[in-house]
């Protein structure tokens, strides 16, 4: 039987809202974010969260 990492309920949220957000931020008439600098830090922690999220744990033997 394997041990499975139970999800992180606080980065589940953190995707969640950074998802939605930078959905609501992209205009999709001009294929272009309404703040693009900030997009750009909401893509970055969008990825390092969903990383963190979907990471297995090394076994230690």
């Amino acid at each position: 039987m394997e041990n499975k990492k139970p999800i992180s309920f606080t980065l589940l949220v953190v995707v969640i809202i950074l998802g939605v957000t930078l959905f609501k931020q992209f205009d999709f008439k001009t294929l272009q974010f309404e703040k693009p600098a900030l997009a750009i830090l909401y893509i970055i922690v969008f990825v390092v969260s969903l990383y963190f999220l979907i990471k297995r744990p090394k076994k230690n033997i």
